[in-house]
């Protein structure tokens, strides 16, 4: 339809039907915005920023509302913050893209939108993952699930998707390289479709294109957050995933360890957004290593030791290791305060984390080091950790292995209690 047909279609309607089709998605939509064919699970929408994924995302479940298709709907976003200013209240959330006479009723209070057919969407945040238990769902919108903090939530929000002949789930990201997130592209159940931030050039800000294609355009950034590819390994990075898979072994292989550690990195603060404490659990049998056990995590001090200790107790492990850069004294006292007895080997580092880190790798390349089972996040910082300084979070998990694996292969001789320098 030409511009002049256009308007001549436009000025013969009347307000009641050009409110309709206001309201009218799939009129509007690019092809890539509506449902795909077939009987999938997971509409995975892997895309750049500005696409629509979040348009996409409330236009289809307000779609399976009002047709009925679905009347219990999980809603949930990286935060409750981003589940709230971006999925409801947002310029493209569920409360916009509602006409005036299917308005949902919203109760921030409960979590809970509730639509005049009796649908239901429960708001639920990912950085809990708990939050999703106990509840059941004929459909789920999951946002931007490549900043998900934990893949605990998806884990949970596929177990919760158990109402209906069809439950169904929509995803909405721009991709970020996570391993998690990798399993799902590829999993038989799942309809994957990749789109640009260009594609939706008329309905962006005048001149954004251009300015973010002068200042990212050819970079790897650029290629992640505006063409929405799934960049799998950074450059520079002492980790490669191909490497990694090759390490893994199953839990069932795991062999009688001659030694077994746990190795803490404290995190320098412990506030809301602080770095994590990365507690690792190694053993080694032979010539290799594997790491068993990953509880690394954003802990005051007393809980990070007593979850230290209680690893230390439950794998039968000689010692624990424990860095003193960041909390000195403080760190042997908050764990002597849990168990005064347990043997402790406190390490400080004098050399920077990527000349710390480069022995280790080695050891990976050399075939000495299997992980028994996945550690997703774990390995999702190995595989980004370059020993650049710029900008990124602490790599606190690394930092655990570094130690653990440096502990029980590269520093044998080593007394049972004493301080040393890496």
């Amino acid at each position: 339809m030409g511009p002049a047909e256009r308007a001549r279609f436009l000025s013969g309607i009347s307000d009641a039907e050009a409110a309709l089709l206001l309201h009218d998605w799939p009129f509007w939509a690019r092809a890539k915005q509506l449902p795909p064919d077939g009987d999938w699970r997971v509409w995975l929408i892997l895309a750049g920023r500005g696409f629509g994924k979040t348009r996409t995302g409330a236009e289809w479940v307000r779609d399976g509302i009002e047709s009925g298709r679905c009347r219990r709907v999980a809603v949930i976003g990286a935060t409750a913050g981003d589940v709230r200013d971006v999925m409801v209240e947002g310029e493209s959330g569920l409360l916009a893209v509602a006409p005036p006479w299917q308005r949902p009723l919203y109760e921030p209070s409960k979590r809970r939108l509730t639509w005049p057919s009796g649908g239901v969407a429960t708001l639920l945040s990912a950085d809990d993952p708990d939050q999703v238990r106990g509840h059941q769902f004929d459909a789920a919108w999951a946002d931007e699930i490549a900043a998900w903090p934990r893949p605990d939530a998806w884990h949970n929000l596929m177990m919760s998707l158990r109402l209906g002949r069809r439950p169904q789930c929509v995803a909405t990201t721009t991709p970020r390289p996570r391993a998690w997130l990798k399993r799902i592209a590829e999993a038989p159940d799942t309809v994957l479709v990749r789109g640009r931030s260009s594609e939706n050039r008329l309905n962006l800000a005048p001149g954004f294109l251009a300015a973010m294609e002068s200042a990212y355009g050819g970079t790897r950034l650029g290629r992640q957050e505006l063409d929405g590819e799934f960049l799998e390994d950074v450059p520079g990075a002492l980790w490669r995933r191909d490497g990694l898979e090759a390490a893994r072994a199953a839990p069932s292989e795991r062999p009688v360890p001659d030694r077994i550690v746990v190795a803490i990195d404290p995190a320098a603060s412990h506030h809301a957004g602080s770095n994590e404490t990365g507690i690792l659990v190694a053993g080694r049998a032979g010539e290799t290593a594997y790491v068993l056990e990953d509880i690394s995590g954003r802990y005051a001090p007393g809980d990070w030791a007593a979850r230290a200790i209680d690893a230390y107790h439950r794998h039968g492990a000689d010692r624990i290791v424990a860095e003193v850069n960041q909390g000195g004294d403080m760190v042997e006292q908050v764990l002597r305060s849990v168990d005064p007895s347990v043997p402790l080997r406190l390490v400080r580092a004098s050399r920077g984390k990527q000349i710390r880190a480069e022995p280790v790798a080695a050891l990976y390349e050399q075939g000495r080091v299997r992980h028994l089972g996945r550690f997703d996040l774990l390995e999702d910082q190995m595989c980004a950790f370059t020993g650049a300084p710029a900008g990124a979070a602490s790599p606190d998990r690394v930092d655990a292995l570094v130690w653990a694996l440096t502990d029980l292969l590269l520093s044998r001789n080593r007394t049972r209690t004493d301080q040393f320098l890496i």
